[in-house]
């Protein structure tokens, strides 16, 4: 815009060029600059060349793919052609989960056949959080155990599992109320 208003005061009121660039404040460098807009197609051309072949690729990773090809480019001038070209924009897809089919739980015919655990959390009025931890027989939903602390570590909960196994008695296998079995053995010499 400036470059058009220098020209047309040049030709109009027959000032000279330097007179016109101070009148807009207006550098003679910058009036008289070409952009080397050539240079840009070989950048253009490697860019999308490497994004076509590595899609999930960003621009760092790029940059140094253009760097081991031994290309000297300025990082900043790349990643303005990188922005140019819409490179930035893409974006992962969704990712599908797995399809799961998990064994239906099976509803136990005895007491102490299964039990469910279950681990909750809220907070008092002056703002500190508690948990609780809940043990359940899944034939009578009897509460075994209530544990509320502000921390409960694993340690104690084992503990608390030996505990209510031993009054108990014997069980087939723990349930978490979110569908999971606890498979790994625990070795109670550690605990109790």
């Amino acid at each position: 815009m400036k470059r058009e208003l220098v020209s047309y005061l040049t030709v109009q009121f027959s000032m000279s060029l330097r007179q016109a660039c101070r009148t807009l404040s207006l550098s003679r460098t910058v009036y008289f600059y070409q952009p080397d807009t050539w240079h840009n197609e070989r950048v253009i051309q490697a860019l999308t060349e490497l994004a076509e072949r590595y899609p999930r690729y960003g621009f760092k990773k790029l940059f140094q793919l253009l760097r081991r090809q031994g290309h000297t480019w300025n990082h900043k001038r790349v990643h303005r052609i990188y922005c140019l070209l819409k490179l930035n924009f893409r974006r992962r897809g969704k990712q599908r989960l797995q399809v799961h089919n998990p064994a239906p739980l099976a509803t136990p015919e005895a007491l102490n056949q299964s039990w469910s655990i279950d681990f909750m959390h809220d907070a008092l009025i002056c703002g500190r959080r508690f948990r609780s931890f809940n043990v359940v027989d899944d034939f009578n939903r009897e509460a075994l155990a209530i544990e509320i602390d502000l921390n409960i570590p694993a340690k104690r909960v084992i503990k608390r599992g030996f505990y209510i196994w031993f009054k108990a008695g014997c069980f087939t296998a723990p349930q978490p109320s979110w569908g999971f079995s606890i498979d790994k053995k625990i070795n109670s010499k550690n605990i109790l």
